[in-house]
């Protein structure tokens, strides 16, 4: 199928938009749009950066991801598993540094969507997708240790884990009772709620109720208000990023990971979308909206946009139908900035701390990670390596050295996979019939290439000088590369030394193509469309020689 480079929603008016379809759009917004408003904004405080910041990753990149974007259902905005590179990035670069970095990756997105990158990105092994989600879920869950347990540091906040952990327990004595219990009542609430009315909008709920309790009784915790002065009621003027060439190279590395993270979240996002509706995404326009909506959230000062499974699965269920459903998203957060932005400043940090720590839980994809532990050793070894490399190193570290185990797995796999037969014989040494003693036939079967290459050059190895003709039926090879053909330019020469004459017995075009390219043509040695005709030629070719 060929990844057109159309957004869905030209074919969604394409195919013919009614009111109907608005209503149930409309309302599937809403609902998003009510789960987006808390979660936004806890994943920009959990990120280093302004609440307010979220809230205009939200609405201008959930808007422009469904504009553009290759998926009916998918919803944009700032996502949990950006929190580890986000708040690197700003201890590194700054907020300036942060926002250019995510428009440089809107750019490398666009790209990656025009050169049709987006069909290799799915190429992750599946352990990696699942090490990794568990390992950023920890990362977010201990980062809002100190908000859960109302801990006050004597300075910055640790980065790595272990530092981290070890900063919080020397702050165990600034332990806060009213904050412990605004999270724990925050994610009680969620629980129930989850549990007894799942159709409700618990986050929003548990936000709200945690909010009144707080404001009530006048507990002692940080809010919204005290720590960051509220939310803006408006979006900021568009502005493009500080640019300067030094400030690009520096900040290059965290776009190029936010690019990474960027087309896998998002893919997943719309691949989630389309086992719920059946439908079918264009991952490279896909790519390309992701681009325009990192672009666009950085002029208006946003932080990373994703596709986002969570709200994306909400969307679906609450009926959504067409990327409208995520533009309208985007429209109602704005008109709950506008509306409701004084009452943000009343939101405690332990409450939004109590979503994130509900978010982090339910992102460790907990059977999954049962099922690989069970299953083969070395996908499980995959998984359990990516997972440690992105809590004790580095979330890019862990994808590529998950990828690298993932590939060298596939490929012992695959080498194992192929066969070496040798027709009607009882031992490898043994002819064809009773009525050739001169000639040999091996079929081959599977894929060969380098990683199969050992296995059978061994076999091949054992030629016999006493065998005048050896057949290699290559009708079986389902595919070849350069070490495959090189293996049988070692056995030619090899044949040619020793007076035997070699048959090639049904290669597909592109697999003789490429033999020849290693000089292994006509007369060093006959290519046949199949084993019989080779036997044929070699009877023919033993009786000239008794002749």
């Amino acid at each position: 199928m060929i990844d057109v480079l159309l957004p869905k929603l030209v074919s969604v008016f394409r195919e013919g938009y009614d009111a109907s379809r608005l209503k149930a759009d409309a309302l599937a917004g809403l609902t998003v749009a009510i789960v987006a408003l808390p979660l936004s904004m806890a994943i920009a405080i959990a990120s280093g950066v302004g609440p307010d910041r979220g809230l205009y990753t939200a609405i201008v990149g959930g808007f422009l991801v469904s504009l553009f974007g290759g998926s009916r259902h998918q919803i944009g905005g700032p996502a949990g598993a950006f929190i580890v590179l986000v708040s690197a990035t700003v201890a590194r670069q700054g907020i300036d540094g942060l926002i250019l970095a995510v428009f440089i990756s809107g750019v490398l997105l666009i790209a990656a969507g025009y050169l049709r990158l987006g069909k290799y990105i799915k190429f992750i092994p599946y352990p990696v997708t699942v090490g990794f989600t568990a390992g950023i879920a920890v990362i977010i869950f201990a980062s809002q240790l100190s908000e859960l347990f109302g801990l006050t540091l004597p300075g910055k906040e640790p980065g790595p884990l272990v530092e981290k952990l070890e900063a919080l327990a020397g702050a165990a004595g600034t332990f806060n009772l009213p904050s412990f219990g605004i999270a724990l009542i925050t994610i009680l609430i969620i629980a129930l709620i989850k549990q007894y009315r799942p159709n409700w909008p618990s986050l929003l709920i548990a936000v709200c109720a945690a909010s009144v309790f707080a404001t009530i009784l006048s507990l002692p915790v940080a809010t919204v208000g005290s720590r960051f002065g509220g939310i803006p009621g408006s979006l900021p003027s568009p502005a493009l990023p500080t640019f300067s060439l030094d400030k690009l190279i520096a900040v290059f590395p965290d776009a190029i990971a936010f690019t990474l993270l960027g087309a896998i979240e998002s893919l997943l996002s719309a691949v989630v979308a389309d086992g719920m509706t059946g439908r079918r995404h264009r991952s490279s326009m896909e790519l390309i909206g992701q681009g325009v909506a990192n672009m666009g959230s950085a002029v208006f000062g946003g932080i990373c946009v994703t596709g986002t499974i969570a709200r994306t699965a909400t969307n679906v269920r609450a009926g959504g139908t067409s990327p409208v459903a995520g533009m309208l998203h985007a429209v109602f957060l704005l008109l709950f900035m506008l509306v409701a932005a004084p009452l943000a400043s009343y939101i405690p940090l332990a409450a939004l701390a109590g979503v994130l720590a509900i978010v982090s839980w339910n992102m460790i994809e907990k059977p999954a990670i049962a099922a690989l532990l069970k299953g083969s050793r070395g996908e499980a070894v995959v998984l359990v390596v990516t997972f440690l490399f992105v809590i004790f190193r580095d979330l890019t570290e862990g994808i590529i050295v998950g990828f690298a185990l993932g590939a060298v797995l596939f490929i012992d796999r695959m080498g194992k996979t192929i066969r070496v037969d040798i027709e009607d014989a009882e031992d490898e040494e043994a002819p064809v019939d009773n009525t050739d003693r001169d000639t040999v036939v091996y079929h081959i079967n599977g894929a060969f290439f380098f990683g199969a290459a050992a296995t059978v050059g061994s076999v091949l190895d054992r030629i016999a000088a006493r065998y005048r003709n050896f057949v290699l039926d290559c009708s079986g090879i389902s595919l070849m590369d350069s070490t495959g053909a090189n293996v049988i330019e070692g056995l030619v020469n090899k044949a040619e030394r020793s007076g035997i004459a070699i048959y090639i017995a049904g290669a597909a075009p592109e697999l003789r193509r490429l033999l020849e390219t290693h000089e292994i043509h006509e007369p060093r040695v006959s290519f046949t469309t199949d084993v019989n005709t080779a036997k044929s030629m070699a009877r023919a070719r033993r009786s000239q020689a008794a002749c």
